[in-house]
């Protein structure tokens, strides 16, 4: 089969091949324009002072560019959106280019996944505010199995996997490590022996 320089995709596999691209033109693009607008509050003028010599001309120069070709690719990548879509659907009536068109459903179907460490994230401040409320122990052995869950692994072999690995991590990080972990408030209810074991163990 003869190469081809030119991407031979054509249709609904190239346009998922193209998502995000709008999104991520406009993401940089507003961002330009944001920095751009505040580099009068970052940077100072000096009087009796050449232009090129003032702190604030090569990033003004720099930020002028990024908005200049960001701008650019955000319209082509608008302008090739609509022509897709005409290509596609011929019969459709003739319509103008513009950013709303542009979001197809693939464009919003990739800045979803663009959310997706976020959700983790979240996750992971959440267990880390829960650990000096109900303790290493429970919290690991909650979070771990939920995680599985997220991930797919639903059946109960897979959660009770979690439930041991947290186990187990938490064993190694205050039994053999010795790593210092706050006492949970959960711990204060317990008698007092009791208390002191779960604080320095759990």
């Amino acid at each position: 089969m003869e190469d081809r320089l030119d991407d031979p995709t054509t249709g609904e596999e190239a346009s998922r091949r193209r998502g995000g691209q709008v999104l991520f033109a406009l993401l940089f693009f507003g961002l330009s324009v944001v920095l751009l607008a505040l580099i009068g509050e970052q940077t100072k003028w000096v009087a009796r002072s050449k232009i090129y010599t003032q702190p604030g001309f090569w990033p003004a120069i720099a930020l002028g560019g990024m908005v200049l070709f960001t701008g650019l690719h955000l319209r082509l990548q608008i302008r090739a959106r609509a022509e897709q879509r005409r290509q596609q659907m011929p019969n459709l009536p003739l319509q103008s280019a513009s950013l709303a068109s542009a979001f197809t459903p693939d464009e919003r179907r990739e800045g979803f996944n663009w959310l997706h460490p976020f959700e983790y994230a979240a996750y992971f401040m959440i267990y880390v505010n829960a650990v000096p409320i109900i303790g290493f122990l429970i919290s690991s052995m909650i979070f771990a199995p939920l995680l599985l869950y997220r991930f797919g692994y639903r059946k109960r072999f897979h959660l009770w996997i979690g439930v041991m690995f947290a186990i187990a991590t938490v064993v190694m990080f205050k039994g053999f490590l010795s790593v210092k972990i706050p006492g949970a408030l959960i711990y204060e209810i317990l008698p007092g022996a009791l208390r002191n074991f779960f604080i320095l163990n759990f």
